[in-house]
């Protein structure tokens, strides 16, 4: 395939390096001449292992040439790759002055091409980016336009770019497209625009989530007189739990006797030695955070009947200490809404020891909001939390009217069929 690669720094270099050992023919271009002149002689403008002997392979061959021309780059490829900075604006903001001005020269040029011409975006991109871009820039209908995120790390990025660890690409509606030849016969994981977008900055967001953590770990061991690196490296032997899909889903807050438990005190721990761990320390306020936002979506409703499906932190327990749920229905309680609960693991008289005394702390009226049915506990025009999955679908669909609201917290698509009002709590 015949591709034009617009930007000439990192991510450009090494995708034209590695489109071109493909077998596909590579136009690189930039407005920076000092690039253009390099790529032209077979020399890489950046270091990184394995891209210079690439370029000096392919240059040669009349298969990878640069220029500064965007007519002429776009009338000899039938894709377009876009790969310029996305740098910060003064405040910290996405600045996309660049991508702008390269979608504005290109789309200049098409007006005049004839046949279908590709647009692939990997300039990294906040949600709706792309969208606002191939509105404004590529509405014509002789032009396809991608969001396909780059995850290339420095130092490995032509490893990365060859055998890639993701391969995720954007289209309008998210639907699978025939593969582009420029993916050469990669495996596809196909999603929206926005989808793709916020995929990358949850990868970049995650990494240096794990960074900041680990290091604060490492702090903690330090003052302890503990191997921090020991311990990480136990931690992530842990392939059930730990490094694993498993707490990844957003879903309900965490609860239970643990997490809240063990969190808090690591943190005071912390700070009685003096440490500052912003990363551990805020995860409970990140976590009431999550919390509030459901009870903002039940004020929205703008109902008034409230039925909470699921009480216990966790499905399949009757375990309620620190159970986000059992806060839910005591700050509902508080702002005057009728609160009704059914779980089915749960029986208020077989609550036993610390279990039974921090019900009796934090909801003293259990009892009397319990309902032994679901039929019992759903109002027909109230909303309906779902903080656990349940799976009677005949009964529920007997039970749900078109006037109540669904609330769902774990993520059970099949409750969309089921509710003329459905709200996913982070979907």
């Amino acid at each position: 395939m015949n591709i034009s690669v617009f930007g000439i720094g990192y991510v450009g270099v090494v995708a034209s390096a590695c489109l071109c050992e493909e077998g596909h023919s590579v136009i690189a271009v930039d407005v920076n001449l000092e690039k253009v002149h390099a790529i032209a002689g077979g020399k890489s403008p950046i270091v990184e292992p394995h891209v210079a002997e690439l370029l000096a392979r392919h240059s040669g061959t009349g298969q990878l040439r640069a220029t500064s021309d965007v007519g002429d780059a776009i009338r000899h490829s039938e894709a377009s790759l876009i790969c310029v900075g996305t740098p910060s604006a003064a405040d910290g903001s996405l600045n996309l002055v660049h991508v702008e001005a390269v979608c504005a020269a290109i789309a200049e040029v098409l007006t005049t091409k004839k046949t279908v011409h590709q647009i692939i975006l990997r300039s990294t991109m906040l949600p709706g980016s792309t969208r606002f871009l191939a509105e404004k820039y590529f509405s014509a209908a002789a032009v396809e336009v991608f969001f396909y995120p780059e995850f290339l790390r420095e130092s490995t990025a032509v490893m990365d770019f060859q055998e890639p660890a993701l391969t995720v690409v954007g289209s309008k509606t998210g639907e699978r497209a025939e593969t582009p030849a420029w993916l050469d016969g990669r495996a596809v994981d196909w999603t929206t625009w926005e989808e793709a977008e916020l995929l990358k900055y949850a990868c970049n967001a995650f990494h240096a989530t794990k960074v900041a953590f680990a290091n604060e770990i490492g702090r903690i061991g330090k003052s302890a007189g503990v191997d921090s690196r020991r311990v990480m490296a136990l931690l992530c032997q842990d392939h059930v739990l730990n490094i694993s899909p498993y707490y990844l889903r957003p879903s309900n807050p965490f609860g239970g006797s643990c997490l809240p438990k063990d969190v808090r005190a690591l943190s005071l721990y912390a700070k009685a030695a003096g440490l500052d761990i912003p990363v551990i320390s805020h995860l409970l306020a990140s976590n009431e955070s999550h919390l509030q936002m459901l009870v903002r979506e039940i004020e929205r409703s703008g109902k008034t009947d409230v039925a909470l499906l699921g009480l216990s932190f966790k499905q399949g327990t009757d375990d309620l200490r620190e159970s986000p749920m059992v806060s839910v229905a005591q700050e509902l309680l508080e702002r005057g809404f009728e609160v009704s609960i059914f779980d089915s693991h749960l029986d208020v008289a077989k609550l036993l020891g610390a279990n039974q005394m921090a019900m009796e702390k934090v909801l003293p009226s259990l009892a009397e909001l319990m309902r032994p049915s679901l039929r019992q506990t759903i109002s027909e025009s109230g909303v309906v939390i779902f903080a656990h999955r349940y799976e009677q679908l005949d009964e529920l669909s007997r039970i749900l009217t078109s006037d109540n609201v669904v609330i769902d917290m774990v993520g059970d698509e099949r409750l969309r069929t089921l509710a003329s009002r459905y709200v996913g709590l982070c979907w």
